[in-house]
């Protein structure tokens, strides 16, 4: 059974740091893993994924510049570094794992962890 758990969510003041981590169990060791996220009212949006050797990243426009994408398969653990964060960046952060690993079929997702950035 595939699992997915979010961390590292909190509050922030703008233009601070956070590292979300995405810890995954069960046969996810060659999947890609990708970040979304959603904020109140509004659709979810692509922020993120790495394939699993890690040698394919691709980023959403709200992930761009400021956000870094890492994994670390041998803690079964990817991470999202956010830095200079924005009170738009306030959110609820998903991971989401894609067995196809072609980055467009993201089938098991975590609860989310919130993201808040104050002004």
């Amino acid at each position: 059974q595939v699992q997915l758990v979010e961390s590292g969510g909190g509050l922030v003041q703008a233009g601070g740091s956070l590292r979300l981590s995405c810890t995954t169990s069960g046969r996810t060791l060659r999947y890609a893993v990708g970040w979304f996220r959603q904020a109140p009212g509004k659709e979810r949006e692509f922020v993120a994924a790495i394939s699993w050797r890690g040698d394919s990243i691709r980023y959403g426009e709200s992930g761009e510049a400021r956000f870094t994408i890492s994994r670390d398969n041998a803690k079964n653990t990817v991470h999202l570094q956010m830095n200079n964060l924005k009170p738009a960046d306030t959110a609820v952060y998903y991971c989401a794992a894609d067995s196809t690993g072609t980055f467009m079929n993201f089938d098991y997702w975590g609860q989310g962890t919130q993201v808040t950035v104050s002004s």
